[in-house]
């Protein structure tokens, strides 16, 4: 590390241990809690955790990992923290330039309040690559600049302890230097708009007012998900195309030879609902004819059970829900495959809503549906979602694995499959892709749902993911 550097991390160093000796308490627990509170929630519980900036351990402590290491500067926050919290592991060293000596990877690194304070973080961000894996998140908070002022007046009249001079990173500067040095920006929102512990005030304020705009942007804590670049795990994976089926007896053979061969090899799983018509009996007839293809019996109702039962069938690297009724052409799946193998997505979203549609393709209530949902659920997962019920999705069996293993989080009771996917692919902090398709109207049939019995069920299914997700 050049001189100027070593002189201004030994500066810092001796500055905060003056502080962590300093017995006196500041108005900044509230805050503290605040954002324990907020990376709980971010981080699944019994997971690899490494906290670069660890202080006195609290914040590691609080998110529960399997297993815990902290890093940091200060011996004298190293010295409370191993203290304090005996089963995690502090390491004295510095954010720039340490090494773990090992090949562990973690399944999330926190830099909480850490780059506003850091010589360098461009250097800190390439330093910590080698402790990623492909599902590591990465995740941030650090001061707004508007609380510059603010938090100098505080300092002032001593209810906030002292800082030195910060870098002051705005959210543009920090989505750059992740670019630069190797990560993919994910997504970024505003916590605590108000810092200090009043009656009820606080609690709305924090909790819901500074969800929207304009209370959003006077929140002093802008948080920041990003991930590694990633290359391709699986160079040539398998594909495994979930198609859910009933009552579509006249789509089957006509389906069976449209969805294209892809990877190493596709398999074809139908899940039949029970129609009413013979659907069982035409796939059970067509298959014969098609090599690596399955058939299932529902054993329950709705079609995101039925999705769930293809799916654990599946022997495939990569899932593909694929509706039967044609109205999305399966000529369209290479291109959610070539995304998925490229690594530029976790999660791919058809989205029937940028294409003009076919007459009939779409009722006008279910297009104002389906528009009002993706605007929910865009202000819900902080990034655009442009058809929330488009019925093509596409992610990794590994990654549908946690989702599964995590459902309990949401709940179980969403009859399509749609908004248990989505929200389980929120939870994991998965890059989430759209793909534009056009949608076609079904030829044969009719449509299984219910505009009004179904849209109050996913309704009430929004109100509830905005408790788990933003109001927290």
């Amino acid at each position: 590390m050049k001189l100027e550097a070593v002189e201004y991390n030994d500066h810092r160093r001796s500055f905060w241990s003056k502080q962590y000796l300093d017995s006196h308490k500041s108005w900044g627990y509230y805050y503290a809690r605040k954002l324990q509170n907020c990376y709980a929630n971010l981080i699944l519980p019994e997971s690899s955790v490494l906290e670069l900036g660890c202080g006195n351990g609290d914040l590691l402590a609080f998110v529960k990992p399997l297993r815990g290491v902290g890093i940091d500067f200060c011996p004298e926050a190293i010295r409370i923290a191993q203290n304090s919290h005996p089963n995690l592991e502090f390491i004295l060293a510095d954010a720039h330039d340490f090494d773990l000596k090992s090949d562990q990877k973690f399944d999330y690194i926190i830099l909480s309040e850490l780059v506003n304070d850091l010589w360098d973080v461009q250097t800190v961000l390439e330093n910590i690559k080698k402790y990623c894996a492909d599902h590591t998140r990465i995740i941030f908070n650090f001061y707004s600049h508007l609380w510059d002022i603010p938090l100098r007046v505080a300092q002032y009249f001593k209810v906030a302890k002292p800082h030195l001079l910060q870098n002051w990173l705005t959210v543009h500067d920090m989505i750059n230097l992740l670019e630069i040095s190797g990560y993919n920006w994910l997504r970024n929102w505003e916590e605590v708009a108000m810092p200090l512990e009043l009656p009820l005030i606080t609690r709305v304020t924090n909790r819901y007012l500074v969800k929207f705009f304009p209370f959003k942007s006077f929140a002093m804590a802008n948080f920041m998900l990003a991930r590694p670049m990633k290359q391709p795990s699986i160079i040539d994976p398998v594909v495994s195309v979930i198609v859910a089926a009933r009552n579509e007896a006249g789509h089957i053979d006509e389906l069976m030879s449209r969805i294209p061969q892809m990877g190493a090899g596709t398999e074809i799983i139908f899940v039949e609902g029970n129609s009413t018509d013979n659907t069982y009996q035409v796939i059970e007839e067509t298959i014969r004819h098609y090599p690596n293809c399955k058939l299932l019996k529902q054993s329950g109702k709705g079609k995101g059970d039925a999705v769930r039962a293809g799916f654990n069938a599946a022997g495939g690297d990569i899932l593909m829900i694929l509706d039967a009724d044609i109205t999305v052409p399966p000529e369209d799946l290479p291109r959610f495959y070539n995304l998925m193998v490229s690594g530029e997505a976790e999660f791919i979203n058809g989205v029937r809503l940028v294409y003009p549609m076919e007459d009939d393709a779409m009722r006008f209530l279910n297009l104002i549906g389906n528009k009002f949902f993706s605007w929910a659920f865009s202000w819900l997962l902080g990034q655009p979602i442009r058809d929330t019920l488009c019925g093509t999705k596409v992610l990794w069996r590994r990654d549908y694995i946690r989702i599964a293993d995590n459902r309990s989080y949401f709940g179980d009771f969403d009859p399509f499959g749609d908004f248990d996917l989505l929200f389980g692919a929120a939870r994991l902090n998965l890059k989430i892709k759209e793909v534009p398709i056009r949608y076609r109207a079904r030829r044969y049939g009719e449509t299984n749902i219910s505009r009004w019995r179904h849209g109050w069920l996913l309704l009430k299914m929004v109100v509830f993911a905005a408790k788990k997700i933003k109001f927290i």
